[in-house]
């Protein structure tokens, strides 16, 4: 490494998405990183797999998307259907092509970005990951951070201008912070199951990226490369055994598609869902990012993507302070202003709402799609804000 093997100029606790976009966009800059990772590797999971049109353009500016591209599916149209009804309302995204060069989904699985920002950090003079290395404690002194790091056979100090938590839902570096993290939890699990059987030969309306619901229930239909990506709602007191076994698996499929075949899966994950803000993004030379900052349900793809704006928008206020003198007190507020009124305005907002239309207001729903496909501008206005170009615009005009 160029750097001193304990100092860098930026430490990030977190290997995901948002940390290391975060890492690749600073190392970029010349700016020295090291990556901070629990797991012994990028792990190949079920997580996040859409990418919105703002975060493509993201992924361009970090000479990233031809790769990505390259593993993943385009997704222009998108649709809200009512099973029960036979109603399907469709969105196409085409027609933002005057906004964006990208105007479609990309459905890419979030571990196909690390392992590719992984690869390339890893060929960076300026930049370390440390897989199965995990932030045991920190505190901060006057010229920096200090930061434990437990390994598999020793712990080490490491030292930082910065300490960026970017370590999931259960963020050591928010707890150490003791910063609160108001929400509530939802009460329901939810499973997903990926599937290479072909669903569509059952369902001939599907598109690429489908909401759908048969009152009370409801499913979330999403195709990636090779696989449907199925997410259900389960009862809150099944056991994850339950959720996960081969019975309820075959339930789900027999109910959705009407048949009795024994549709083989590749993966089968249980978790439960979170719609949640810390008070601060930043306390000191601490920041957080992703889902360390916030917890939302899946429904409209926001998680990941709102994670990487975090990223990229710390990431312009580090760069600012190393490479322009910008003041650094100043800056990182704002990056705290900015993120944290849009999680709350924005992706907490909406993603509350996406699961409200599922289960108490599919008719006025409907009654919006309905005005959507044949009013142009408000339809445009929809979208813009679906593809989160809106929440960028928004944050952005707070000072």
């Amino acid at each position: 490494m160029a750097f001193d093997d304990v100092r860098s100029d930026v430490l990030i606790a977190g290997g995901g998405p948002v940390g290391m976009t975060l890492a690749y966009s600073l190392a970029l800059k010349g700016i020295s990183v090291r990556v901070i990772e629990n797991a012994p590797g990028c792990l190949e999971d079920m997580r996040a797999s859409t990418f919105h049109p703002p975060t493509l353009e993201m992924m361009e500016s970090l000479g990233l998307l031809d790769d990505l591209m390259a593993q993943g599916l385009k997704a222009p149209i998108y649709q809200y259907g009512n099973i029960g009804t036979d109603k399907f309302y469709s969105l196409d995204m085409t027609e933002l092509e005057d906004k964006t060069p990208y105007p479609f989904r990309m459905q890419c699985e979030q571990y196909k970005l690390t392992r590719l920002i992984a690869a390339k950090l890893d060929a960076m003079p300026n930049a370390e990951v440390l897989f199965s290395h995990r932030v045991a404690n920190f505190d901060e002194g006057a010229n920096g951070v200090h930061v434990s790091v437990e390994g598999p056979f020793n712990i080490r100090l490491f030292h930082a201008d910065y300490l960026v938590g970017a370590d999931g839902g259960n963020s050591t570096v928010r707890k150490w912070l003791n910063v609160g993290f108001d929400g509530f939890t939802y009460p329901e699990s939810f499973l997903t199951l990926s599937t290479d059987y072909p669903i569509e030969e059952h369902l001939p309306w599907l598109q690429q990226v489908n909401y759908v619901t048969d009152q009370p229930k409801w499913w979330v239909l999403l195709k990636v490369p090779g696989l449907w990506r199925v997410l259900v709602p389960q009862d809150a007191d099944a056991s994850d055994a339950d959720v996960t076994s081969d019975e309820r698996k075959d339930a789900v499929f027999a109910e959705l598609l009407g048949t009795n075949e024994k549709v083989p899966t590749y993966h089968r994950t249980c978790y439960r869902v979170h719609q949640r803000v810390a008070k601060t993004f930043r306390r000191g030379r601490v920041m957080l990012a992703g889902d360390a900052a916030h917890l939302n349900n899946p429904l409209g793809g926001f998680g990941m993507n709102s994670g990487i704006h975090d990223a990229m928008n710390l990431s312009d206020k580090l760069c600012q302070i190393y490479l322009d003198n910008g003041d650094a007190d100043a800056l990182l507020d704002r990056y705290d202003r900015q993120r944290r009124t849009i999680t709350r305005e924005f992706v907490q907002k909406q993603t509350i709402a996406n699961k409200h239309a599922f289960e108490d207001a599919v008719t006025a729903r409907e009654a919006q799609m309905e005005k959507l496909l044949q009013d142009a501008d408000a339809r445009r206005e929809y979208m813009l804000e679906q593809a989160m170009f809106k929440s960028l615009e928004r944050a952005e005009a707070i000072d």
